[in-house]
């Protein structure tokens, strides 16, 4: 990695449990996504060498596939709450990591689709699929505050089964 590149990886949560009657945004992860995040998490432990911080949507499933998936990683980053990601358009997904300071080298977004997979493949210039536990994982040549289309190079895509999709 050069000294002015950093990583991105993008995680979409595990699978959530649909069977209750709770508000969106306090569904919890079904016993799959239960299943599915720790495997995530050891495929970022597995590509990442570091991960400077993580932002997570405030929805009880974002957290609990970050709280999983992170028990998986040597060294748990510090990971940041941002009301900003729960239900984000892809714009509002780049202004969340345009807030980023640029001596953060490697970031992990935690959130839901359709944003992550539009996110993913606006970066990418090209269609990525995210599914549930799903990540992307983007080096970055220029700051935070200059993501748009295309200006990413998406090194990988994996699936909570270790599958990649690249």
């Amino acid at each position: 990695m050069t000294t002015t590149e950093r990583t991105l990886l993008l995680l979409r949560h595990a699978k959530s449990d649909w069977s209750g009657s709770l508000a969106d945004l306090d569904r919890p992860l079904a016993e799959r996504g239960r299943a599915q995040a720790p495997l995530a998490g050891r495929w970022l432990a597995s590509r990442a060498d570091s991960i400077d911080l993580a932002i997570v949507s405030p929805a009880r499933r974002a957290r609990e596939t970050w709280e999983l998936a992170s028990a998986e990683l040597p060294t748990v980053p510090p990971a940041r709450l941002d009301d900003r990601v729960y239900a984000a358009s892809t714009d509002q997904l780049l202004d969340v990591l345009g807030d980023v300071p640029d001596d953060v080298r490697t970031v992990v977004l935690v959130g839901h689709n359709p944003g992550m997979e539009q996110l993913a493949s606006l970066l990418a210039g090209d269609a990525v699929v995210m599914r549930t536990a799903g990540i992307a994982e983007f080096g970055v040549t220029g700051g935070w505050s200059e993501l748009g289309s295309g200006s990413a190079v998406l090194r990988g895509a994996g699936r909570s089964d270790g599958s990649s999709l690249c």
